[in-house]
C-alpha cells in the first residue's frame, strides 16, 4: 500500500502549490486531494479481492444494489447514480456483467425508451459468494478506526455529500444556469 507516501507528496508539494496558486483556497484543495488518495487507496485496497472473484468493485456493487432492488431489477440510470460511476462507466459495467451472463438487460414493458437490468441466478451466485471474502476485507479496512471514529468519520462524510449538492447549486444560481433553474422548480 502506498498511503504513507501519497500523504508524504501532499505535505511536500502543498507549499510549492501554495506558492504557485496564492488565490486557491488551500485547505479545500488539500482535503479533495486526501479524498482522491483515499479514494485510490480503498481502490488498491480491494482490488486483488475482486480480481479473484472474476469481479470489479463497481460490479460487485450492481449486483449488490440488483440484489437488494424489490424486482432484482434496475435501470442502468439509476445504477450509475447509486454506485457513483459515469453513464458512459456504467454502460462498460453492465456489458461485462451480461458477456459474464451475471445480468441481462431488457426493454422496459411500459416505456420502450428504457432499459432495465435484470441479476441473473449467476448473478446472485456470484455475489453471494463474494460476501465472506468481502468481510473480512471490509472490516479490515476500517480496523484503525475506534467506534467513534468510524461513525464521525460517517457523519462528515454524509455532510461532504450534502455539501456539494448545496454548493453546486449555489454556483448553478450565481452562474444562471438553467438547470438551477429547472431543478429548484421540480423540488418546490
Amino acid at each position: 500500500m502506498r498511503g504513507s507516501e501519497r500523504l508524504i507528496t501532499i505535505e511536500r508539494s502543498t507549499p510549492a502549490m501554495e506558492a504557485a496558486l496564492p488565490e486557491l483556497p488551500m485547505a479545500e484543495t488539500v482535503m479533495v486531494r486526501l479524498i482522491r488518495i483515499t479514494v485510490a487507496g480503498m481502490s488498491d485496497f480491494f482490488e486483488p479481492v475482486f480480481r479473484q472473484l472474476g469481479l470489479t468493485e463497481n460490479s460487485f456493487h450492481v449486483l449488490c444494489l440488483l440484489m437488494a432492488s424489490e424486482l432484482g431489477q434496475a435501470s442502468p440510470s439509476e445504477l450509475s447514480d447509486l454506485i457513483g460511476t459515469s453513464r458512459a462507466n456504467m454502460t462498460r459495467i453492465l456489458e461485462s456483467l451480461e458477456r459474464d451472463g451475471l445480468a441481462s438487460r431488457a426493454v422496459e414493458r411500459y416505456d420502450a425508451r428504457r432499459h432495465v437490468i435484470q441479476i441473473s441466478p449467476a448473478g446472485r451466485k456470484a455475489a453471494n459468494a463474494a460476501v465472506p471474502r468481502m468481510n473480512a476485507q471490509l472490516r479490515c479496512a476500517f480496523s484503525d478506526l475506534t467506534p467513534e471514529e468510524f461513525a464521525l468519520l460517517d457523519k462528515l462524510l454524509r455532510k461532504t455529500v450534502l455539501s456539494f449538492d448545496k454548493g453546486a447549486r449555489a454556483v448553478q444560481k450565481q452562474n444562471n444556469d438553467p438547470a438551477f433553474e429547472s431543478e429548484s422548480s421540480s423540488t418546490v
